[in-house]
């Protein structure tokens, strides 16, 4: 097993919170904001299985147990994989049922995050509940989530033409997401293309930046969540999951997702 350690007292310690991203997804709505379009519902999640967990609060994402890091890895430098400690993202995605390869992404996007901007306080659970309420994991519409961490095939929003979405005219040639007449979100956790190339990430430092990728994904959105300062009060939390989907629903279901994650982590 590879030596580990855990984050700092500093930052196992805070209240751990988290919100905001760069794409609307699967939740039921149908508008469109700056940053990405509504894919549609999901009628049959995957959820885990066993004994149901005791209700959890919608307010905002509680700290969940943190996350593991190989020890002597450098947040700044480190690939997602050779990051976050195998042993501890297994335990997490046996206790959450989310894809060992996702709690990987999300993980070590919360740690390159806390080492780039430690007062942001953003937490991996967080990140997972947006994932899942986007595109379930990489999963939305049959994709699935490679070990790679590539999603395939690449998961589309719809066109944003105006009818019932956003109106947002082609702003990359069609080079993300295959449209050269109007945007769409891709990806995830459902970049649009512009909003991609000012947060795009490589997460996977492969030299390359994909919204398809869920490590590059995942860092570009806890980056984007960072933004305006420190998420460690509600309404900084429900503000800023706001930005991302300005319906109380969608920000209720994140919250509810992310704090099932950590409650699954905490008794498991």
């Amino acid at each position: 097993m590879a030596a580990r350690r855990t984050r700092s007292a500093t930052r196992a310690a805070r209240r751990r919170t988290a919100a905001l991203a760069v794409g609307i997804g699967v939740a039921p709505a149908t508008i469109v904001i700056l940053l990405a379009a509504c894919l549609p519902p999901v009628t049959t999640p995957s959820e885990p299985q066993g004994t149901p967990l005791p209700p959890v609060s919608s307010r905002w994402a509680d700290a969940p147990p943190p996350a593991v890091a190989v020890a002597g890895a450098d947040p700044s430098r480190a690939p997602a994989v050779d990051l976050v400690d195998g042993a501890w993202a297994s335990r997490v995605s046996d206790a959450t049922g989310i894809p060992r390869r996702a709690v990987i992404a999300y993980a070590a996007a919360d740690l390159t995050v806390a080492h780039e901007q430690p007062s942001c306080a953003i937490a991996w659970n967080t990140l997972a509940g947006i994932g899942w309420v986007e595109s379930r994991h990489g999963s939305y519409g049959g994709a699935r989530l490679g070990d790679d961490g590539l999603v395939s095939p690449r998961i589309l929003g719809p066109r944003l033409t105006g009818d019932g979405v956003a109106a947002i005219e082609d702003s990359d040639g069609g080079d993300l997401d295959g449209d050269d007449r109007w945007d769409r979100a891709v990806g995830p956790l459902q970049f649009i293309p512009e909003t991609w190339r000012r947060w795009g990430a490589d997460g996977d430092a492969d030299g390359t930046r994909d919204p398809s990728q869920i490590d590059d994904a995942a860092l570009a959105a806890a980056r984007y969540l960072c933004r305006q300062g420190p998420l460690v009060t509600e309404t900084a939390w429900r503000d800023a999951v706001f930005t991302y989907n300005p319906l109380t629903r969608y920000i209720d279901d994140v919250a509810t997702r992310a704090n099932q994650y950590a409650q699954s982590v905490a008794i498991s």
